[in-house]
């Protein structure tokens, strides 16, 4: 038929909006594109349940000693691996606790890998490589909905009863009902480019992610406020920002931040327990087990907002 060309898939229909664009100057086509992102935030925000959903499925996971295992294949693939990645230094986490997978592995970071997507088998076995079990969660990334590697990631793990999520920009497929706990459906519409789903689709993608373990870590006590009092300070920004976190939230100087923050072996959050509490190392180590890891109940609410 003549409209056999045609997609089911909302990241594959052509956008009318930009069905000029290779005519527009180079203001124009930024004014295009810009409109366009500027309606992500919204398609995010209906999935808002969802995504409370399987925070609350990630929580559950890391108090049971489990892990965040996201799956994806190209941009997908590595807007997971990214997020994984920041959690350690913004958070403290080990790097075992969130875990990207992309098809293709390491490689695909950086270029694309012919057939990876494809791979059913490969994305089985990772699921086995990484010995999933029913304390993790594995969030399956797939912005048009249909990519082969992430369906089977998912599928077995399901098999190993793992909670399951699948996040896409277009309906999910009918074969993973009954396999995940929760979708996570964005409908950010067609791409500028059509088909191209590292703009619009990435960014709901991004954001969704960020929402994901943000919420999660903040519901485990690694935020004191608004404050990231978890942090791993491995840089000279970090090491600022650090100092200047236990000096808000003490009223210490500088120097005498610096030195508690060394006393309690780098940890931020141990830092404010001694300092507020006037306690040593392992007492302030006890209170913060006993409290599973949140500064409230222990010294108190945070200082206000202050303005420079």
């Amino acid at each position: 038929m003549a409209d056999d060309y045609l997609d089911t898939r909302l990241t594959e229909r052509r956008n009318p909006r930009s069905s000029k664009i290779d005519t527009a100057s180079a203001l124009e086509i930024v004014d295009l594109i810009g409109a366009e992102d500027a309606t992500v935030p919204a398609a995010v925000a209906t999935a808002r349940v969802e995504i409370a959903q399987a925070i609350d499925l990630i929580e559950a996971a890391f108090r049971a000693s489990g892990r965040l295992i996201y799956v994806g294949a190209g941009t997908s693939g590595r807007l997971g691996v990214l997020d994984a990645a920041e959690c350690p230094p913004t958070f403290g986490t080990a790097p075992e606790m969130v875990v990207g997978v992309i098809a293709g592995g390491a490689p695909a970071l950086v270029r694309s890998v012919e057939g990876a997507e494809d791979d059913m088998d490969a994305a089985a076995s990772e699921m086995e490589r990484l010995r999933v079990t029913q304390s993790d969660v594995v969030v399956g990334i797939a912005a048009s909905g249909t990519t082969p590697f992430v369906q089977a990631a998912l599928s077995r793990a399901h098999q190993l009863r793992a909670r399951t999520v699948f996040l896409s920009c277009t309906e999910p497929p009918r074969q993973l009902q009954g396999v995940c706990d929760v979708f996570i459906t964005v409908l950010v519409g067609p791409e500028i480019v059509t088909g191209s789903t590292r703009m619009k689709a990435g960014t709901a993608t991004k954001l969704v992610l960020n929402t994901l373990t943000t919420g999660a870590m903040i519901r485990l006590g690694k935020v004191y406020g608004n404050l990231m009092v978890d942090l791993r300070a491995w840089n000279e920004k970090l090491i600022d920002r650090s100092q200047r976190i236990v000096m808000e939230t003490t009223g210490l100087d500088r120097g005498a931040a610096r030195k508690v923050i060394q006393a309690a072996e780098g940890s931020v959050k141990t830092a404010i327990v001694m300092a507020r509490r006037g306690v040593a190392k392992p007492e302030a180590e006890r209170l913060l087990a006993e409290h599973a890891g949140r500064l409230r109940p222990i010294v108190g609410d945070p200082p206000p907002v202050r303005s420079r």
